[in-house]
């Protein structure tokens, strides 16, 4: 079994809807949740002239493939409406592979760990809520060490707490 860690994102519609959705297809088609954050909302990164974004982070345990999980992953996004137009564009689904036990991954459509986790708070704030000590396999620092030295400016607030 192994233990992946993604993060949730979406910025279009009913985003609370969405990303318990979400959730639903991920425990229905990935596996079994161990660890769930709170909603945060986020400003917008890398294009910031939209609406804001409801991010959540989740630990699932999985007999998947990374290859067949990215597959899933879009296939998920693509069942709750996700259309692709522009990269860092506005969305009503992401679902990102941040994680996948403790391996490092780079295919033509998979980067594991994902490239971009330490210069986004609104990736590490709800990393640090669930798995604050976990050493970042290639940087080698704690998600909280992560945190503390990111250089990103924009907000984000907890916005719901999620009940167990």
């Amino acid at each position: 079994m192994s233990s992946v860690i993604i993060l949730l994102g979406a910025n279009l519609g009913n985003k609370l809807l969405t990303l318990n959705k979400a959730v639903e297809l991920i425990i229905k088609y990935i596996g079994d949740i161990d660890l769930i954050s709170d909603i945060y909302e986020t400003a917008a990164w890398g294009k910031e002239n939209q609406p804001s974004y409801y991010n959540q982070t989740i630990k699932v345990s999985t007999n998947i493939s990374p290859q067949e999980l990215i597959l899933i992953t879009q296939q998920i996004e693509n069942e709750l409406g996700r259309i692709r137009k522009e990269k860092w564009g506005a969305r009503i689904i992401d679902v990102d592979i941040l994680f996948y036990d403790n391996d490092i991954i780079e295919t033509e459509n998979l980067i594991v760990p994902h490239p971009y986790i330490q210069d986004r708070r609104f990736t590490l704030e709800p990393l640090t809520e669930i798995i604050p000590k976990y050493i970042h396999p290639v940087l080698n620092l704690s998600i909280s060490e992560l945190l503390l030295q990111c250089k990103d400016p924009l907000s984000v607030k907890r916005l719901q707490k999620v009940m167990d």
